[in-house]
C-alpha cells in the first residue's frame, strides 16, 4: 500500500486525529457531579485564589504540557503554517503519553508575528505545568524561547534545539570514548547554522569541546569574523581563519555534525577527516551522507543519522518526554544547563548497559546490541530511559534551586516505575522487603538461585541483569563455553558474578544421584535410573534445592511443565497439608488478580479445590496490599445451576467455611459477580464479598488456563507473573515456554522474596 495513502487512513479512522481528553474522576452520580463541578469546585479554586502554586495540586496542571507552534519550520515541510501543523503536534503529544505519562494540549497559533505568539504563549501560563516550542523557524525561535523564559515561572523548551542537542551530545560523548579522543582536543565541524545546530554547538562547548576548535557552516560556507550578514546567534560562533567553505574546514577534523541538507558531506570531504571520523548526517528524511556510502569510503567511520532505518537513530523521543517529566515532578520553574547536562550524561551511561530482551525484539532485523560504533545511544523504545533520565534532570533541578518542590530521589525512582507498567512497581517492592528482610537478620547473604536451560538466551539476559542489581546470586545450568558464546551472540556483556555449573560433569551429581535412589527406591526409582535422570537440568536443579545448595530454584523453559515439575513435586516436601497449586498473578487496573489453579490439577474435587483457594490466598496476602477476597468460580451464580461442576463448587466454599471461617470468600459465582461489585450488591446482596474480588478459584484447569492466557494477549496485555508453585515447603518454580525475558526476571525476584519470607526473624 502506498505510504502516503496509508498515512491518510491512520490519521481519518474514527475518532479522527492522534489524542483525546478521558476523565479521571467518577462521574455517575449527583454526588460526583456535585463534586466535580458545582458547588463542589468552589473549595479548590478559593485555595488556588489565596496560592497560586495551588493549582499544581487540584487540577491537571502538574502533569499538562502545552505544545505550542505556529508551524513555521515544521520538520521536512517547512513553513506549512499552524493548520497544517497540527497532525504533528498531536503526535508529539501522544509520545509525551506514551513514554512519561504527561498530557498534552496541542495549540497551533496563528502568529506568524513573535511579538503576539508571545504574548499569546505567555497568557498559558496558569493552563500549563510546562511549555513545549515545536516547529518554529530560526532565528525566531531563538528570541521566542528567550523571551518567554524571562517571563515564565514554568518550563519553556524548544525541542528542536535543546532535544536534537542533548541526543546527539550524548551520543557525541560515547564516540568521543570509543576513539580515545580528548573533547577538549576534538575539533568539530557543523554544517547547518539552525536552530538545531546553533543549540548542539553551545552544548558542546559547554561539555568541553574548545570554541576555536569548533567551526560553524551555513549555506553560505563557514560563520568567520569578515561576514557582515550574521545575527547575534551566529556571531558567537564566528572564528578567525582564513579557510570558506565546508570543504576547506573538514580537512583534518575529527568529527562533522549535520543539521542541514541531503549529500552535503561527499566522498572527497570524508576521506580528508582525521582517523576515525565522527559523522552525525542528521537531516531528515535524507542524511548529509548515507551510512552505507560513508562506511564505503572509510571504514573506521561511526555514523550516527536522524533515521530508524539506520543505527544510531539521534531521536528527540529520547529527551522530551523525560525531561519534562523530570521538570514537572520537581515543578521546575525552567529546564536550565545542569537539567540539560543531567540528560545528556544519563542517556550516555545507559547505553553502555546490557540491552533489554524487549528492545531487542521490536528490531529483530538488526540482531543484537551492545555498546560500540553502531549503539552510541539507547533505542527509543528502550523503557530504561524514564528510569535514568527523568530523576537525573529532577536531581539536577533541585540542586541548582530551580525546583519548587524538594524530593526524595532514591524513592522518586521507585514511583516513576509505575509509568512503565503495574506489574514492574509490585515486582519493585518486593525487591525493596527482600532486602529489608535480610536486613533484619544483620546478614548480608543474598538468595542463591539456580535456573536450568542456562544456555537458553532469554535465561542468561534474565540471569545478567538480575545479578548486576547485586541483590541475587545466580547459578546457571549447562555447558560454560555454550551459555558463554550464546551470551556474547545475545549481547550479554559479562557472567563474571554468575556462576555456571554443568550437570554433566559436576562433582556433585554422584552425591545427588544417590539421595534420589533414598528419596524414590520404592517409588519406581533404581539406583542406574537415579544415576541417569540427575544429569538432567530438571533433577539436577531440584536436588541442589534439596540438600540445600541453593536457596531456591527456577525450571521450564525448554522442556514441558509435566516433564519439568514432575522432579519437584518427587523430591520437595509439601508445605504441611497443602495442596501444590500453579498461580498466575494479573495487575489489572494496578491491582494484582490471582488465577488458580493453572497448572497442576486438570479437574480437582471439592475438597481439592477449598485446599487451592486456601494457598492462592495465602499468596495473594504475601504480594498485595489489598484484602485478600476469594471468588470460587462457576459458570452458574448462586444455586441457579445444579450441574455436578456448579454444586462441587458450592461444596469447596462450605469446607472454606469451616475451616478458614475469617477467610473472605464465596461463591459459586459467575466471573463478573466476582469482579463488579456494584451488580453484586444489587443482584446478590447477601454475598460476603465486599469489593472487587482478587482471588479467582476456576472450577478446572482448562478455564483457569484460558482465562489467565486469554487476559495476557488481548488489549493492554498485563504481563503474568507466574506461574507461582504454591504448597512445597522451599521455593521452586516452572517457568513456561514462552517466558519473556522480563517475566523470568520478576519470578527471580519473586522467588528471592520467597526466600527472604520464609524465614523473617
Amino acid at each position: 500500500m502506498d505510504f502516503e495513502k496509508k498515512s491518510l487512513e491512520y490519521h481519518s479512522k474514527s475518532p479522527k486525529g492522534k489524542i483525546a481528553l478521558k476523565n479521571t474522576k467518577p462521574l455517575e452520580t449527583q454526588e460526583d457531579l456535585s463534586l466535580a463541578y458545582s458547588p463542589g469546585v468552589a473549595g479548590p479554586c478559593r485555595v488556588i485564589a489565596e496560592d497560586q502554586d495551588a493549582s499544581f495540586t487540584y487540577t491537571a496542571r502538574s502533569h499538562l504540557v502545552g505544545v505550542v507552534s505556529n508551524g513555521s519550520a515544521v520538520l521536512g515541510l517547512g513553513n506549512i503554517g499552524p493548520y497544517a501543523a497540527k497532525p504533528v503536534m498531536e503526535g508529539k503529544g501522544m509520545l509525551f503519553k506514551k513514554f512519561a505519562d504527561i498530557d498534552v494540549f496541542d495549540i497551533e497559533l496563528n502568529c506568524p508575528d513573535n511579538t503576539a505568539f508571545i504574548a499569546a504563549v505567555k497568557a498559558l501560563e496558569p493552563t500549563f505545568g510546562g511549555i513545549n516550542l515545536e516547529d518554529i523557524k530560526a532565528p525566531d525561535c531563538f528570541y521566542i524561547e528567550q523571551e518567554l523564559q524571562k517571563s515564565m515561572q514554568i518550563p519553556v523548551f524548544h525541542d528542536d534545539q535543546h532535544g536534537t542537542a542533548i541526543i546527539a551530545a550524548a551520543a557525541f560523548l560515547n564516540a568521543l570514548d570509543l576513539t580515545q579522543r580528548d573533547i577538549q582536543q576534538t575539533k568539530v565541524v557543523f554544517s547547518g547554522a539552525g536552530a538545531a545546530a546553533i543549540s548542539c554547538a553551545e552544548l558542546l562547548i559547554t561539555l568541553g569541546v574548545e570554541p576555536s576548535h569548533l567551526i560553524l557552516c551555513d549555506s553560505k560556507g563557514i560563520v568567520h569574523h569578515e561576514r557582515q550578514d550574521l545575527n547575534e546567534f551566529k556571531q558567537k560562533f564566528a572564528v578567525s581563519t582564513s579557510m570558506r567553505s565546508l570543504e576547506e574546514a573538514l580537512h583534518g577534523a575529527d568529527a562533522f555534525i549535520g543539521v542541514s541538507a541531503a549529500n552535503i558531506l561527499n566522498p572527497e570531504m570524508l576521506r580528508s577527516m582525521a582517523k576515525d571520523p565522527i559523522v552525525f548526517a542528521l537531516a531528515n528524511p535524507d542524511p548529509e551522507i548515507q551510512p552505507d556510502l560513508a562506511k564505503q569510503v572509510r571504514e573506521d567511520v561511526i555514523i550516527a543519522t536522524g533515521r530508524s532505518d539506520h543505527p544510531n537513530q539521534v531521536n528527540n523521543v529520547l529527551g522530551f518526554p523525560y525531561i519534562f517529566r523530570g521538570a514537572l515532578d520537581v515543578r521546575a520553574k525552567c529546564i536550565n544547563e545542569e537539567m540539560k547536562l543531567a540528560a545528556v550524561h544519563a542517556i550516555a551511561k545507559l547505553a553502555r548497559e546490557d540491552v533489554p530482551e524487549e528492545v531487542v525484539a521490536v528490531y529483530k532485523k538488526d540482531g543484537h546490541y551492545s555498546f560500540g560504533r553502531d549503539y552510541l545511544i539507547p533505542k527509543p523504545i528502550d523503557q530504561r530511559v524514564l528510569l535514568r533520565v527523568a530523576p537525573a534532570v529532577a536531581a539536577a533541578a533541585m540542586k541548582s534551586g530551580v525546583a519548587r518542590l524538594q524530593i526524595d530521589i532514591v524513592q522518586y525512582e521507585k514511583d516513576i516505575e509505575k509509568i512503565l507498567g503495574p506489574t514492574r512497581q509490585i515486582i519493585r517492592t518486593l525487591r525493596t522487603e527482600t532486602a529489608q528482610l535480610f536486613h533484619r537478620r544483620m546478614t548480608s547473604t543474598r538468595p542463591r538461585i539456580v535456573l536450568t536451560s542456562g544456555h537458553d538466551e532469554r535465561v542468561i539476559k534474565a540471569a545478567s541483569q538480575v545479578s548486576s542489581s547485586g541483590e541475587v546470586r545466580i547459578v546457571l545450568l549447562g555447558d560454560p563455553d555454550k551459555i558463554r558464546k550464546n551470551a556474547e551472540k545475545a549481547g550479554v556483556s559479562s557472567l563474571q558474578d554468575i556462576e555456571i555449573i554443568n550437570p554433566l560433569v559436576a562433582p556433585q551429581a554422584d552425591k545427588y544421584a544417590e539421595e534420589i535412589y533414598k528419596l524414590r527406591q520404592r517409588k519406581g526409582i533404581s539406583r542406574s535410573v537415579a544415576r541417569s535422570v540427575i544429569h538432567s537440568h530438571a533433577y539436577f536443579a531440584t536436588m541442589m534445592l534439596h540438600c540445600g545448595d541453593v536457596d531456591g530454584m527456577l525450571g521450564g523453559i525448554k522442556s514441558s511443565y509435566s516433564d519439568a515439575v514432575r522432579p519437584i513435586l518427587q523430591l520437595i516436601p509439601r508445605h504441611h497439608e497443602a495442596l501444590p497449586t500453579g498461580i498466575y498473578m494479573l495487575v489489572i487496573d494496578e491491582h494484582p488478580i490471582f488465577f488458580a489453579d493453572c497448572t497442576i490439577h486438570a479437574d480437582p474435587d471439592a475438597e481439592q479445590l477449598a485446599k487451592i483457594a486456601s494457598i492462592t490466598a495465602e499468596v495473594a496476602a504475601r504480594y498485595t496490599k489489598d484484602p485478600v477476597r476469594v471468588a470460587m468460580l462457576s459458570f452458574a451464580s448462586f444455586g441457579s445451576s445444579s450441574h455436578p461442576s456448579v454444586t462441587k463448587v458450592g461444596k469447596a466454599v462450605d469446607i472454606l467455611r469451616r475451616e478458614l471461617p475469617d477467610l473472605e470468600v464465596d461463591g459459586e459465582m459467575q466471573v463478573d459477580v466476582a469482579l463488579n461489585s456494584e451488580l453484586r450488591e444489587q443482584e446478590f446482596p447477601f454475598c460476603r464479598l465486599k469489593g472487587r474480588a482478587n482471588v479467582l478459584v476456576f472450577p478446572d484447569l482448562s478455564s483457569a488456563n484460558i482465562a489467565y492466557k486469554l487476559l495476557s494477549n488481548v488489549g493492554e496485555r498485563p504481563i503474568p507473573t507466574g506461574p507461582i508453585l504454591a504448597g512445597m515447603s522451599k521455593p521452586a518454580h516452572v517457568l513456561q515456554r514462552t517466558a519473556s525475558v522480563q517475566e523470568i526476571v520478576n519470578m527471580i525476584y519473586l522467588t528471592a522474596h520467597e526466600i527472604a519470607a520464609a524465614n523473617p526473624s
